[in-house]
């Protein structure tokens, strides 16, 4: 078996390394779904996420994503926003000749900040430092990661509709769901290239 995560979330400060970030291009939300990997490269196991999807609600970074990282992004419309207490995430695809796809939800934090312990299924989770993508061959790429620790927080959560997993031919198990928290965390990607066995 395996773990599949449903991960939405507000991006900003999107830019290339060097470059201003731009206001109408390098904020926007984004919700993707994700399993967890392990390849070697250049000789080193390293563990990594795959994306089945990622919707966004910036067609142009979509479509640079799409172009310049293989990545399985999709168009949406989205909206997200925190009332002071609770975040209410809503994702609806529109992406042309794409499967549907639709997340409505409602989550909060539910306890303090706690850093993973490595060996506990929270790290493993989410301290990942690659991510990893197929071209139109099906050779695997790599992308590198940088990123502090998680800041994570126990969370809860209310699904009024979620048929993302369903989107990628995914059928859930009848189990409740592990849920995290996390306010922000900064990311630095580095360019894909061809996964080095």
């Amino acid at each position: 078996h395996g773990w599949l995560g449903i991960v939405p979330f507000k991006m900003r400060g999107v830019r290339p390394r060097g470059a201003p970030a731009v206001p109408w291009l390098s904020a926007f939300p984004e919700l993707n779904v994700r399993t967890y990997v392990r390849l070697y490269d250049r000789g080193v196991e390293k563990r990594g996420v795959y994306f089945f999807s990622l919707d966004a609600a910036n067609p142009v970074a979509v479509q640079i994503a799409r172009r310049t990282f293989w990545l399985p992004y999709f168009d949406a419309r989205m909206r997200a926003h925190y009332d002071g207490r609770a975040v209410h995430y809503a994702s609806h695809r529109t992406h042309r000749h794409a499967p549907p796809a639709d997340l409505v939800a409602g989550y909060l934090p539910t306890g303090a900040v706690y850093r993973a312990a490595p060996g506990d299924l929270d790290h493993w989770l989410t301290e990942r430092y690659a991510l990893y993508t197929v071209d139109r061959r099906g050779r695997p790429y790599i992308g590198e990661i940088h990123h502090a620790p998680w800041p994570l927080q126990p969370a809860t959560a209310e699904f009024l509709i979620n048929t993302m997993a369903g989107a990628a031919a995914i059928r859930l198990p009848d189990t409740p769901p592990l849920l995290h928290f996390a306010r922000k965390l900064e990311v630095v990607v580095w360019p894909i290239r061809p996964v080095e066995p």
